[in-house]
């Protein structure tokens, strides 16, 4: 970690170095900075992610409307360089607040200009704002055979076991950095709903799929993506996304598979190309006669845009569940499988959903 950290200030470093140098041979300062515009947003066959193209923006000294942005880039790497090695963290509304000791001329006027800062010096160094401890809120979680590894705030290493916590340990920005100490499961169960998480908790899932169970509460957080892939990487065990059954679910599960546009700069850090969608998809809507609503004009409209989407694009699969969708012209939420019993999911729907995808169980 301290040579990983090394290099990240000399990143940070290298951002003032460069302006210093151009006014040492007399040049007007500048720098190019990825452009984080939709224009520039491609989708990387190899990396199965979307990422920023080739496009760059030039911050000039000799534009007077980038010299002061220009001028809080520079403070904003400092200030970063000064938390990155240590144990403390920000997040961009402490920032946003801590200009104000900048002076009048450095201080933000708004919250939106430190934030485009902050994604800015990310996209230049290639790396996600946690690792220079501008972190995001909390959220999510983790239950399971999984042992971490971390120092506290107060800077003291500490070990967390995952299962011995009432409601699955807060994945938070040291717990998503942290060393993988212990890790005996098989795979990773990644669920959109805080209810169905607590559900396989209290009916022992991961002790019957020998898996990890994430939540990830929704669209899952950065700090929750990034934990997913590390275990994905580090342990080599695959990872199952169990969502909602309707057009927004099968996007959340996509997010954690491929990214999303507006994190192009740094999904290579956070995206798990590997994992694979178990549902609930359109086709168990009928299959399970599911309780279910009708799709509405905007789900209809998000049906079309992911079917255009290069991330679905080649799937067959994806391609015949958003066909389903339009035939059937219903959605339905993970918990309507419980009309077969509090135990059904993990007794029978996760392992038919397993047996379809060719996993073997423990």
């Amino acid at each position: 970690m301290a040579k990983k950290g090394n290099e990240i200030k000399k990143n940070l470093e290298d951002i003032g170095k460069k302006i210093i140098e151009d006014a040492k041979r007399g040049k007007v300062p500048n720098i190019s900075v990825p452009a984080r515009v939709t224009n520039n947003i491609v989708f990387d066959p190899k990396y199965l992610c979307y990422v920023l193209g080739d496009k760059t923006v030039t911050r000039s000294a000799g534009n007077v409307r980038h010299v002061k942005p220009l001028a809080q880039m520079l403070k904003v790497a400092s200030f970063c360089k000064g938390l990155v090695g240590g144990t403390k963290h920000e997040t961009k509304r402490g920032l946003y607040y801590i200009s104000e000791s900048w002076g009048e001329k450095l201080k933000f006027d708004e919250q939106q200009e430190s934030d485009n800062l902050i994604e800015d010096i990310e996209a230049i160094i290639g790396l996600p704002r946690e690792d220079i401890h501008i972190i995001p809120n909390p959220g999510g979680s983790v239950y399971g055979d999984l042992t971490l590894k971390f120092k506290n705030p107060a800077g003291k290493w500490m070990k967390v076991n995952c299962l011995q916590t009432a409601d699955g340990q807060t994945i938070g920005p040291r717990m998503c950095e942290a060393e993988i100490e212990n890790c005996n499961a098989k795979m990773i169960i990644a669920i959109e709903t805080a209810g169905m998480y607590n559900r396989l908790m209290e009916e022992n899932a991961h002790e019957k799929f020998n898996a990890i169970l994430v939540n990830l509460g929704g669209q899952a957080t950065r700090a929750t993506r990034r934990l997913i892939k590390r275990i994905n990487e580090i342990k080599n065990i695959p990872v199952f996304i169990f969502t909602d059954g309707d057009p927004w679910g099968l996007h959340i599960a996509m997010v954690v598979m491929a990214g999303s546009a507006k994190s192009a700069h740094v999904n290579r850090m956070l995206a798990t190309p590997s994992a694979t969608w178990i549902g609930v998809t359109a086709s168990d809507i009928k299959k399970y006669k599911l309780r279910s609503d009708k799709l509405k004009d905007v789900d209809f409209t998000r049906i079309k845009e992911l079917k255009k989407d290069p991330r679905y694009k080649n799937d067959k699969r994806l391609q015949e569940e958003l066909k389903t969708w339009e035939e059937i012209k219903k959605k339905a939420e993970q918990q309507a499988l419980l009309k077969y019993g509090l135990r059904y999911v993990v007794d029978k729907y996760l392992p038919a959903k397993f047996k379809e995808l060719g996993v073997k169980i423990k």
